[in-house]
């Protein structure tokens, strides 16, 4: 719904109300009144798959398939990746989050305990995972599935509950049934949602085949994983039986439009999703495949592919787009209850848009607008939790020169 001029009340945290500019009496009752007229207030979007210390590889290693990508050039170079550069490599992602409207995200790495820190202390709502990738030894496998929980305990509702945690064994082509179904045992004990990469490109799929006698859906049904909460990345090469599948089991799915074009991994068949009852939620993924964290990107490029690739111009109109932004990408979060939209009882997390531009003109639909027209510049002010952590385009809970000269240090010392 959109309300034209309105307003929207905020006490500590929380979000409470929405609706009508109220009279003057009532205005004068709030310590802070804060004039928007000509913008728009939004929910913040929710980032739902990424890898926040890759942005110290961006453009290291473009234009490289998906296997010679990760193998070659990527996984050589984050073996050398310390706290130092985990710690940098995640302030220069949130900062750059911020910027672009994204006031939740969703991250699977390594050294997990400096991505958790630097999230408190930004400000951010983030659900983080460890990503185990199982190709190693068993006693390696070991020591990143303990990694992995007792991250999830020790961060689990921190940094006022901004900070969730889920466990994530990295895909079933790095990862053993085995020691997927390690995960999915220490999910149930603990509660936690899960989540992995799935079916990102038809190799990695033949792959599944060829080792299990099944694709990785019905791979990962079988093993348990998709009786707990579960969101899986990509889902790019599933069959229509796979659809129903996910569907039955409402696994939730996070689409990322751009690293799979970058990629070549294929587009993921959302369209059919949606039409199942599956709302996805958008996602960047690492800033090497993208290569930036731009979610209004990602809305604008999601709206478009698909009724492109099926000359059909009415598949994802801009308000699904939108919600895959928002309220959906909660629901990959599994913090749709917190987060999402803009709703009396939710968490004050908002970003407030700039409609004044040209290419914002004229104002015929502010929901077609913001998918189509808008860009990460148009984001003026963002709010987490009810507190502001960038007004008028300036970081307040960040030193953004300090943030970057950090990151390229910090990259530079292992290359």
């Amino acid at each position: 719904e959109v309300i034209e001029q309105g307003a929207m009340g905020v006490d500590g945290t929380d979000i409470t109300y929405i609706g009508p500019v109220p009279g003057e009496d009532e205005l004068a009752s709030y310590d802070e009144v804060i004039d928007c007229r000509g913008r728009a207030i939004m929910p913040g979007l929710v980032n739902t798959h990424g890898h926040a210390a890759m942005t110290l590889l961006r453009g290291y290693a473009d234009d490289l398939p998906l296997q010679t990508w990760l193998e070659e050039k990527m996984w050589p170079l984050e073996a050398k990746f310390t706290e130092k550069q985990v710690s940098a490599g995640t302030a220069l992602a949130i900062a750059e989050m911020i910027k672009s409207g994204t006031t939740c995200f969703v991250d699977m790495y390594d050294h997990m305990d400096e991505v958790a820190k630097i999230t408190m202390e930004s400000g951010m709502r983030a659900r983080l995972c460890r990503g185990s990738i199982g190709l190693c030894s068993e006693e390696e496998q070991k020591q990143k599935l303990n990694e992995a929980v007792q991250f999830a305990k020790d961060w689990n509702g921190q940094a006022d509950g901004r900070i969730t945690t889920m466990l994530a064994p990295h895909a079933p082509y790095t990862c053993s049934p085995d020691y997927i179904r390690q995960f999915v045992e220490k999910a149930a004990e603990l509660s936690l949602p899960l989540h992995t990469h799935m079916s990102e490109t038809a190799k990695e799929v033949e792959q599944n085949v060829r080792d299990y006698g099944v694709r990785p859906v019905e791979h990962l049904r079988r093993l348990g994983f998709f009786d707990q909460p579960a969101l899986v990345a990509h889902a790019v090469h599933v069959t229509d039986e796979e659809i129903d599948i996910l569907a039955s089991y409402d696994v939730k799915v996070a689409h990322n439009p751009e690293s799979n074009l970058k990629l070549g991994s294929g587009i993921a068949p959302i369209p059919k999703m949606l039409e199942k009852g599956i709302r996805p939620g958008l996602a960047t993924d690492g800033a090497a495949s993208n290569n930036n964290l731009d979610l209004f990107e990602e809305m604008h490029i999601a709206a478009m592919i698909h009724k492109g690739v099926h000359e059909n111009s009415v598949l994802v109109p801009a308000m699904t787009a939108l919600k895959m932004a928002t309220l959906y990408g909660a629901e990959c979060a599994f913090l749709e209850k917190e987060t999402g939209s803009l709703e009396v009882g939710k968490k004050a997390d908002f970003v407030v848009l700039d409609l004044s531009g040209p290419h914002m003109q004229p104002l015929h639909d502010v929901v077609s607008h913001i998918v189509y027209s808008a860009n990460r510049n148009d984001v003026l002010d963002v709010y987490i939790d009810g507190k502001p952590v960038m007004r008028n385009r300036e970081l307040l809970t960040m030193d953004e020169e300090k943030v970057k000269y950090a990151a390229n240090r910090a990259i530079q010392e292992i290359l």
